[in-house]
């Protein structure tokens, strides 16, 4: 009896082929593969899961209507999201300042939360745009904490290759969030 083989879809691995090949995704392709991080990055940004659900929504329903002349759809959707959700977060001003965490107190000068959040919603789209090896590198040192030399040991490149690409990418990073009008911390 020969072996029965089995080939499960996996809507990211069709995607990266995809992309390798250049040709376009599929909507349905990017529907699949980019769903779940854009309510992650929404809910980041809104902190309210049916807000992130109707931004992410509405981003698509945009991506549909604009799909012949979108070249990058998983770029143009972080961006659609990021601006839905910046719209909806100076529409409702108020409604977020009530929400906002119990450490925050406006008086004390911590800054403007809309201009935060706006910065990091920056930072997040600019990480989603990044290769993987960079995010994983960023990740590694600033999710988990590691140094140079274990990080070395994790994905095999010399401890000052590591330090190189780290200070490049936090260099690239910082000038993108310049282009984009963020200067500080504070947004």
């Amino acid at each position: 009896m020969e072996p029965v083989l089995t080939i499960r879809h996996d809507a990211r691995v069709s995607l990266s082929f995809a992309e390798m090949t250049g040709e376009k995704p599929s909507l349905r392709q990017v529907f699949e593969a980019e769903e779940s991080p854009l309510l992650r990055f929404a809910h980041g940004m809104v902190g309210r899961r049916e807000v992130a659900e109707d931004l992410v929504q509405d981003a698509f329903l945009r991506l549909h209507a604009h799909w012949e002349e979108v070249a990058n759809p998983k770029a143009w959707l972080y961006r659609s999201v990021r601006n839905l959700a910046l719209n909806h977060l100076r529409d409702h001003k108020r409604e977020t300042l009530v929400d906002e965490a119990p450490e925050w107190d406006p008086a004390a000068g911590h800054g403007d939360p809309l201009g935060r959040l706006e910065a990091a919603g920056a930072v997040r789209l600019l990480l989603a745009e990044l290769r993987d090896e960079d995010r994983a590198l960023l990740q590694l040192k600033y999710q988990e904490d590691l140094r140079y030399d274990q990080i070395s040991l994790r994905t095999g490149l010399s401890v000052g290759n590591v330090g190189y690409k780290l200070h490049h990418l936090l260099k690239s990073l910082g000038e993108s969030l310049r282009r984009m009008g963020i200067e500080s911390a504070e947004g």
